[in-house]
């Protein structure tokens, strides 16, 4: 299975304010980081790739505080680039952050971010291919939006989410078609 997670809450997250690469966790998402980390225990996780942002790398950390599995950082993971929106709060250009009709000044493309999520999830999907395989992918929300809409399909107790809350699970079948099973949960949080 591919378990998709997005990061904990950063202080500027909560803030509602376009993050920069490096914005660390804020108190309360370390404390969804552990919380987390104790949910995906007893998956038994064979391997983890995450996004290079700290954010990402701190969440990912929670899952296998050992060291045991082992972390592929990548920037294929990484939050689309905002460029010029950066500090900015979400009011001032959040419907420049995802779809085809806008990109951001100074920022990554649409099609350039479409791309860049693909071939992260060609390197996810080789990994996971494995029938014991149990694949976490650590990223940023508009990452697993862009994979949820484009390249998945729902069974009919999952349901497409308005937005993936911090921490959340998202469960996907290694296989094509894609299927996902359970989608953007976050009960480790209640």
């Amino acid at each position: 299975m591919i378990y998709l997670i997005r990061h904990g809450q950063t202080a500027l997250n909560a803030a509602r304010v376009v993050q920069h690469a490096e914005t660390p966790l804020d108190p309360v998402g370390l404390e969804q980081a552990k919380r987390l980390g104790a949910r995906m225990d007893e998956v038994g996780l064979t391997r983890i790739f995450s996004s290079d942002y700290l954010r990402a790398r701190r969440t990912a950390a929670a899952l296998d505080p050992t060291g045991a599995i082992g972390t592929d950082l990548t920037p294929l993971l990484r939050e689309r680039d905002l460029g010029a929106l950066c500090g900015r709060p979400y009011a001032e250009g959040e419907h420049q952050f995802f779809g085809p009709d806008h990109d951001p000044p100074g920022g990554e493309a649409w099609s350039a971010f479409l791309a860049r999520v693909a071939t992260a999830w060609d390197h996810v999907a080789s990994a996971a291919r494995d029938d014991t395989a149990r694949v976490a992918v650590v990223t940023h929300g508009l990452v697993i939006r862009a994979l949820t809409e484009l390249h998945f399909t729902y069974e009919a107790e999952a349901t497409q989410p308005v937005r993936f809350r911090n921490t959340s699970v998202t469960i996907v079948d290694p296989t094509p078609p894609w299927t996902v099973r359970l989608s953007a949960c976050a009960s480790h949080l209640d």
